[in-house]
C-alpha cells in the first residue's frame, strides 16, 4: 500500500472531492484510509440512562484507496507514487513529479 498513516492526502473523488486531510489509520486488507475531517459520518446515539440525552456523534468513515491522492511534501502537488531501491538495498517512496524521496 502505497500511502500510510500521518501522510496528507487530497480526496479527488466524491462528495470531498478537492480536499486534504491527514491520514489517520490505513487499512491494507481492504485498501482503504480513514482520513481526518473527510467523508464524515453521523451516528445517532441513544440516551443509555435515565437522565441523559440522545446524541449525534460524527466520525470519519474508511475511503477506498482509489478515491485518494498522495500530496508531496516537497512540491505540495497530488502525485502518484513510485519506488526505488538505493544502495543499502531501502525500498523508499517517490514523488513522480519533483523524484524527491517521500
Amino acid at each position: 500500500m502505497k500511502i500510510k498513516k500521518g501522510d496528507i492526502v487530497k480526496v479527488i473523488t466524491g462528495k470531498d472531492k478537492g480536499k486534504t486531510g491527514k491520514v489517520l489509520k490505513a487499512v491494507p486488507a481492504d485498501f482503504k484510509v480513514v482520513v481526518e475531517g473527510l467523508n464524515l459520518i453521523i451516528k445517532h446515539r441513544r440516551p443509555r440512562k435515565e437522565n441523559e440525552k440522545g446524541q449525534k456523534i460524527q466520525y470519519p468513515a474508511p475511503l477506498t484507496l482509489a478515491k485518494v491522492m498522495l500530496v508531496c511534501p516537497h512540491c505540495s502537488k497530488a502525485v502518484r507514487v513510485a519506488y526505488q531501491i538505493g544502495q543499502d538495498k531501502i525500498k523508499r517512496r517517490i514523488c513522480r513529479k519533483c523524484k524527491e524521496v517521500i
